[in-house]
């Protein structure tokens, strides 16, 4: 193979015209006859006993030449890849192919996006707001109220049902006097205040006594599906059985069964610290957020529009996992949330192209400081993110490749730069960050919302070492649930 000709196109793309010799053809050639001759009929031959010569003669030497031109392929793109002096981004595609019938060559016209050439201007000695960080005690107490909650004794309640109450219910749901689809359910635990039904029905199901049977009649909010959305519903609920849930007392012992801490005292200040620390990451991270969006301002670079789509790729990805976690498929969640893939994929771009300018933003600035990695370093690296992600460390290295971990490093070298050198700027008033949330939780159910993680913003603290005693809540009898 022989490069023909190189030439920059606009948008940073690359046209490569590679030579494909007589030789290096008919070598293809010969292989999708074999491939293909015993799928070929030629009269007079048995399928696979006719010569190549024969089948040409017939059907014309073209017909081989798809086959030729895939089998061809991968060795022009590594080919591309190999020899040419930029670098490249995404995949190479084949945008042109002239076979010449009378060598039996061929000139295959490759094209291929190019890495952008970065110039970038102040990245050292910016500035950018970054708030205090301010723990109030209501955080801290929250925390140990739902601490509190789930260390919590069950106990069967004599008395009729209040918020906070677990409810055991059957039910069954109508819509115009027909039974519908998931709307009934036998032995169901339901936690009077959760919200886990639709508006309404525990607050109906509250006052109830045990054995006691009601009609409630509701509607179906606009944003459930179609096919129940807005329509009136009457639910048959029995209360078959009502347990409460009885705190333990906020004092030493509760923390000394819940932590590895003697007095409350001490517990509380270690989740005052812990959520001080997670908060302190959010701050740290919107501070950097707003100085590399100050970099990318000043930023020259023509970005090629496969990164932007390599990163939206990425981020779609992300989306899917993470929706699928909710027990719901993405596109069942784009139409709850009236979103059209188009409008979905509009929304992405914006934070994938910014995304692909900060990493080619810090990349640069990680050339232009010079940044030297050690062996050392490399390997501290692998050691930290194995521990991390509890993978054993010669499996990790065999699956991440050690140019990636060097980019790793610089890159977050490079990003220490910007905000080690960087004036934090005090905000004109204490203000809390409200931290990027989730996409909402869907519903998956008509009568009862989905199940399943709370929707938090913030990292959660973590879990307490040890467990209060505590009586195990009653185990939920099987039974059909609301769809």
């Amino acid at each position: 193979m022989n490069k023909k000709s190189v030439e920059k196109k606009e948008n940073n793309e690359l046209e490569i015209i590679v030579e494909v010799s007589p030789e290096e053809f008919e070598t293809a050639m010969g292989k999708a006859f074999i491939k293909n001759k015993n799928r070929i009929s030629v009269p007079g031959f048995r399928k696979g006993k006719a010569s190549r010569k024969i089948i040409e003669r017939m059907y014309g030497a073209s017909i081989f030449h798809p086959d030729a031109l895939e089998l061809l392929m991968p060795e022009v793109v590594e080919y591309v890849i190999n020899e040419t002096e930029h670098r490249l981004v995404g995949s190479p595609q084949v945008s042109d192919v002239d076979i010449k019938e009378d060598s039996g060559g061929a000139e295959i016209t490759i094209t291929a996006a190019v890495y952008p050439d970065v110039k970038l201007g102040e990245y050292k000695g910016l500035s950018a707001v970054k708030p205090l960080i301010e723990i109030p005690e209501s955080s801290v107490d929250a925390e140990i109220a739902g601490i509190r909650m789930r260390n919590a004794r069950v106990e069967k309640a004599e008395r009729p049902a209040i918020v906070g109450d677990i409810a055991v219910i059957d039910f069954e749901g109508f819509v115009d006097g027909v039974p519908f689809d998931g709307g009934k359910g036998t032995n169901y635990e339901l936690e009077l205040g959760s919200k886990a039904f639709i508006p309404g029905f525990e607050d109906k199901v509250t006052g109830m006594s045990i054995g006691e049977e009601r009609d409630i009649d509701l509607v179906f909010p606009e944003e459930y599906t179609p096919e129940l959305a807005g329509k009136p519903v009457i639910f048959k609920v029995k209360l078959n059985d009502l347990k409460e849930k009885l705190l333990p007392e906020l004092d030493d012992e509760f923390a000394k069964d819940v932590s590895e801490f003697d007095t409350l005292e001490e517990y509380k200040a270690d989740i005052k610290e812990r959520l001080r620390i997670s908060r302190q990451g959010e701050v740290d991270a919107a501070f950097e957020n707003a100085l590399m969006d100050k970099v990318i301002e000043t930023m020259e670079a023509d970005v090629p529009e496969v990164m932007i789509e390599e990163q939206m790729e990425i981020a779609a990805s992300n989306f899917a996992r993470q929706v699928s976690a909710y027990g719901m498929d993405p596109s069942s969640y784009l139409k709850i949330m009236n979103m059209t893939p188009e409008m979905f994929r509009e929304n992405i771009r914006v934070s994938s192209e910014k995304q692909v300018k900060i990493s080619l933003a810090l990349e640069k600035i990680a050339e232009l400081e010079g940044f030297e990695i050690s062996d050392d370093d490399i390997e501290n690296e692998y050691n930290e993110a194995a521990e991390r992600f509890n993978v054993g460390l010669e499996e990790l290295k065999k699956s991440v490749d050690k140019e990636k971990v060097i980019q790793e490093i610089k890159t977050r070298r490079a990003a220490g730069i910007v905000t080690e050198t960087a004036v934090a700027e005090n905000p004109p008033e204490t203000t809390e960050i409200e931290p990027e949330a989730p996409p909402p939780k869907p519903k998956r159910q008509a009568a009862k919302k989905a199940e399943g993680n709370t929707v938090s913003g913030s990292d959660e603290v973590e879990k307490p070492k040890k467990t209060a005693a505590k009586k195990p809540a009653a185990k939920k009898p099987k039974g059909d649930e609301p769809v």
